[in-house]
């Protein structure tokens, strides 16, 4: 039997150990269609001897850029690394200003798109770019070199032996991927990833995988151009777990009903939309439907994992699971054994209430860097607890510094960052990379968030103030989307907010159905506004006096990705969105008479 010592090695030990008929199944335009474990290896060997033929060499870097997650991504990057070429996987959402400065950075050589727009937006660019030599196509775009081209090119060669060749000098420690970080305040960092690196998270992860029936499935839908996806669909591979891959966010409530999966990842904003929803659609509901329904939630917000809060609790919660959470099953899918968490933190009522329908949702802490997982909760008893973001990894070793950062050092370490040997040595020092992040541990291990190092300011009197904390208590109210706190060298604390537009304009069809106002119009009304001060307000009551939100604006436009607004991880691009939103800044502070 195979062993992993290598990424590129994943696909013959699935074929040897579970030979999968539905190894990844991509949805292509509604249309579901396989491709089994065998016939993986076989297009991988022949996109890998079209690359040799095309002059590439080890160490050569080969961009794959794409709006989704698909078949050919996996193809293509076991492909470039099994001979030694570094896959470089960037989002379609990057800036083509950020894109450009990764492609010359890199000296990427090749590049593969997902699309035609992908494929106009390097093309845009591509005679600022020397080193790059061609962009070939996912999609068949008309007048373009296309993936089914090279495939076809591979598969009339006779260099398979060259191949192997290659595949014979590559040692785990060897570089696999660079992955761009799109930082919130800074240009991106190349960070180098090992086989070995990220082949260690895998291994450590293989125990936080529930049991599995015969068969398992998991839908995949974030981007795999983020090395959590990208690390879990290698976990998904060894284990012998079909890959499904949704044909887009709009359609990730129908896929999961048709794959109905067993295993699916998420980022924590997508799981607040989710709860969010349904709490909505149970608003709707009348008389004793509607009684049942805030039953379960009120118990549901009180639940702990490994049934801590007692027999009677725990008998409730068989009935609310009975009477109201089998629905909330039922509507993802019907199979949901675990839901893995990370990108940011996750508020504890969404590890309750998600807990105490039956989901699992499990939260984990990590880092581009660290390939990504530090630490995690698991489904296993005991190895889970609210509020935390779970134990770190057995071979991850992980201590506090003296004024509160998480440092770690393990197998999951990156090399360093790409071209930039100081940057590496200011962020591992000792053998410990320093994450940035304040954290601590507590008596059973488990490891929690307070802050951000970087992100921590200090107001005109003296008073520190840690922003990651508040915008994640204003987030818990339904009426606020996204949220930046501000107040560096200012009196007072104050919010930007961007709310939750679909919420409100329910409330206010609830309220008065004759209205259909334009978000301009929604963050002017005054019933809305209180209503948002009203929220703050009682999240305000449980803050220290110096951490109060005393005052706040709105924003007409939906933070986004493609706005500049958000990282691709959905985290908020700070000194953008200060700089967007001067006006409003100035508004609160320095308001004209």
């Amino acid at each position: 039997m195979s062993t992993i010592q290598r990424l590129f090695d994943i696909p013959k030990l699935q074929q040897e150990k579970y030979n999968l008929s539905l190894s990844f199944v991509t949805k292509y335009n509604g249309n579901w269609e396989s491709i089994s474990s065998e016939q993986l290896i076989k297009d991988i060997n022949n996109i890998s001897k079209a690359l040799l033929n095309l002059g590439i060499k080890p160490e050569d870097k080969i961009a794959i850029i794409t709006d989704r997650s698909r078949t050919e991504w996996h193809i293509t990057d076991y492909a470039i690394m099994q001979i030694g070429a570094i896959c470089v996987p960037i989002y379609g959402s990057t800036s083509v200003y950020d894109m450009q400065y990764i492609f010359n950075h890199s000296e990427i050589k090749l590049c593969f798109v997902s699309n035609e727009i992908l494929l106009n937006k390097v093309n845009s660019f591509k005679n600022k770019t020397p080193n790059l030599k061609a962009v070939f196509s996912f999609d068949n775009v008309p007048n373009s070199d296309t993936f089914i081209d090279i495939l076809h090119l591979g598969d009339k060669l006779n260099n398979y032996k060259e191949v192997e060749l290659v595949k014979k000098n590559i040692h785990p420690d060897d570089l696999a991927t660079i992955i761009y970080t799109s930082g919130t305040t800074d240009m991106p960092k190349g960070v180098m990833l090992s086989h070995n690196n990220i082949i260690s998270n895998i291994k450590a992860l293989e125990s936080f995988l529930p049991t599995l029936n015969k068969n398992p499935k998991s839908l995949s839908f974030l981007p795999i151009s983020h090395i959590f996806e990208r690390m879990m669909v290698y976990l998904y591979q060894t284990n012998g777990i079909s890959v499904y891959f949704a044909e887009s966010i709009e359609t990730i409530s129908s896929d999961l009903n048709v794959v109905k999966p067993e295993i699916i990842t998420a980022v924590p904003r997508l799981i607040e939309k989710i709860h969010d929803r349904i709490i909505g659609k149970g608003k709707e509901l009348k008389g004793i439907k509607r009684k049942i329904f805030n039953w379960a939630l009120e118990l549901g917000y009180k639940f702990e994992y490994n049934g801590t809060n007692g027999r009677k609790y725990e008998r409730k919660l068989s009935r609310a699971r009975k009477l109201v959470f089998k629905k909330w099953q039922v509507a993802l899918g019907g199979n949901i054994k675990v839901i893995y968490c990370g990108s940011s933190k996750l508020a504890p009522k969404l590890m309750r209430i998600f807990g105490a329908a039956g989901f699992n949702l499990m939260d984990g802490y990590g880092l581009t860097e660290t390939s990504p997982v530090i630490s995690g909760n698991s489904p296993h008893p005991n190895r889970a607890k609210i509020g935390t973001i779970g134990k770190p990894l057995d071979n991850v070793d992980v201590k506090i510094s003296d004024n509160g950062e998480i440092l770690i050092k393990g197998p999951n370490v990156m090399l360093g960052y790409y071209k930039e040997p100081e940057k590496t040595k200011k962020a591992i020092v000792n053998g410990y990379f320093n994450t940035g992040d304040l954290g601590k541990l507590d008596d059973d291990g488990f490891l929690y968030i307070t802050g951000r190092k970087n992100e921590t300011f200090k107001t005109s009197r003296g008073k520190h103030i840690t922003p990651e904390k508040l915008e994640i208590e204003l987030k818990k109210s339904n009426l606020i989307e996204q949220v930046m706190v501000i107040g560096e060298d200012e009196e007072f604390i104050a919010a930007i907010i961007q709310p939750n537009f679909e919420y409100l304009k329910n409330w206010i069809r609830t309220n008065d159905i004759s209205l259909e106002p334009s978000n301009e119009e929604l963050i002017k009304n005054k019933k809305i506004l209180q209503l948002i001060q009203n929220d703050i307000n009682l999240i305000n009551n449980e803050l220290s006096q110096w951490e109060k939100i005393e005052n706040f604006e709105l924003t007409p436009e939906e933070w986004t990705i493609q706005g500049g607004h958000l990282t691709p991880t959905l985290k908020v691009k700070r000194d953008i969105i200060k700089s967007k939103y001067y006006m409003l800044y100035n508004k609160i502070y320095r308001p004209i008479s």
